[in-house]
């Protein structure tokens, strides 16, 4: 059979550019790929980077987020109207089986590698079912490694990602592991089969793009001893416990590790508390921040703001906090309830729920009430903190007082934040991935 597997297009945030979409391929039709590529043509098609090209084909996949949905439903009846089934996988489909059944032929719930052989020889056999779920507890073992060599690594600014995980140990009730179809999954690539997609890739910078790099401790430790004879610069994003393990920070660091992405979400306790998000500490802030530069460790510091127990006051107070301490990246979001999650649930059986446009849950719109202030008045903080955090005054503020870490940190900046465009410009007429490669060889001498 032909099979293609499609990526829909995804929508730009405020402060994003044409950068954003083209920032990194995805894996999980990749992983797709590899799984089938030996008894089917599998073709590939990111409508981030191209143009779909509408062509025929046996059997079409298609790879859903929450607001890509609308887009991946009308990519979905352009085929089906021709007769050609359409199968949709992701993480929307397994959070929210029963709002997306109408819109496809089937659907697959849950990691991949499990359900997709099944989902071709049914195909195959026109004997499609309607719902496809792992028939067994997924082990390490079962994940799959991307196809590498189907990358064209020329669009992607970032071809240098790699996963090592499905699923957390923590059930955040914002984050799609408080879902059904996640609750439990939390299983890790053997560190053998890492060291090899690494060697794969022929890059010396590696991005891990896991949920939470440090969810299994044993785990984490092991996998950082095994990177530190091959003299690579990797980030990774962690839970904000990782201060409690100063030991594995310090092989973090012996290893290569250049910044950490970190969900602190609210300087409210209260706010913290009430999503549940039991690993988070907000008296213990101070010490995480020091743990990690003290190390010459750089901070991503993630922020979801309209939590309940907040006030207007928590935009200035978070961003005074932001400049204080000298965090090096800020991720702002505002408070998204996406369907299946425990967040969701309350807020929907509140009557909270005011927006049901699926494309605006993309954490740049405010679909719900919030309790402690105006709609208004949270999109207008949600902004004013990337304006202030990315100001020239801002930037100058923040500056690392590592010296290595200077060059970098103005990089991102300046050239991805402050002027993004500018630098989309130039990689459009230099090309993503040949940018890409340019800062990563830069690096090496910073």
């Amino acid at each position: 059979m032909t099979i293609r597997l499609i990526q829909p297009r995804m929508g730009l945030r405020p402060m994003d550019t044409h950068i954003k979409p083209r920032m990194s391929p995805p894996l999980g039709l990749y992983v797709i790929a590899e799984l089938l590529r030996d008894e089917h043509t599998v073709i590939v098609e990111n409508e981030n980077v191209e143009k779909l090209s509408g062509k025929d084909a046996d059997l079409v996949g298609i790879s859903v987020t929450v607001d890509t949905f609308p887009r991946a439903c009308e990519i979905a009846a352009s085929y089906r109207a021709r007769g050609i089934p359409v199968v949709a996988g992701g993480i929307h489909i397994s959070c929210d089986p029963e709002s997306c059944a109408p819109h496809f032929d089937a659907l697959s719930i849950g990691p991949a590698e499990l359900v997709w052989p099944t989902i071709a020889a049914d195909a195959e056999r026109g004997q499609l079912q309607k719902i496809y779920r792992c028939s067994r507890p997924m082990t390490g073992e079962d994940i799959a490694s991307p196809a590498w060599d189907m990358i064209d690594q020329r669009r992607y600014l970032y071809a240098n990602i790699l996963f090592t995980s499905y699923g957390c140990p923590f059930r955040c009730d914002f984050c799609y592991n408080s879902c059904d179809a996640y609750k439990g999954l939390h299983i890790r690539k053997p560190v053998k089969q890492v060291l090899r997609e690494i060697e794969a890739m022929h890059r010396r910078h590696v991005m891990f793009i896991d949920d939470n790099f440090i969810g299994d401790i044993g785990w984490a430790r092991e996998m950082v001893e095994a990177l530190k004879p091959l003299n690579l610069r990797w980030n990774a994003a962690v839970s904000a416990n990782i201060a409690d393990h100063p030991d594995l920070l310090d092989r973090m660091k012996e290893s290569g590790c250049k910044s950490l992405f970190i969900g602190f979400e609210s300087l409210s306790a209260d706010a913290v508390a009430g999503v549940h998000k039991v690993q988070n500490h907000t008296d213990r802030y101070e010490r995480l921040v020091e743990a990690l530069h003290s190390r010459g460790i750089m901070i991503n510091a993630s922020f979801v703001f309209g939590l309940d127990g907040e006030t207007p006051e928590i935009f200035d107070r978070t961003v005074d906090w932001i400049l204080s301490h000298r965090i090096e990246t800020v991720t702002s979001h505002i408070l998204t309830p996406y369907p299946g999650t425990e967040l969701h649930r309350r807020l929907h059986d509140a009557g909270r729920i005011i927006d049901t446009d699926l494309s605006h849950y993309n954490t740049a719109h405010v679909v719900y009430t919030p309790s402690g202030m105006s709609a208004k008045e949270l999109y207008r903080g949600y902004l004013n903190v990337y304006r202030r955090v990315y100001s020239f005054g801002g930037i100058l503020r923040r500056i690392p007082k590592a010296g290595e870490q200077v060059l970098p940190y103005l990089a991102f900046n300046f050239l991805y934040r402050k002027f993004g465009k500018v630098s989309d410009l130039i990689c459009r007429l230099a090309g993503y991935g040949r940018v890409g490669v340019w800062g990563e060889k830069i690096s090496r001498y910073i």
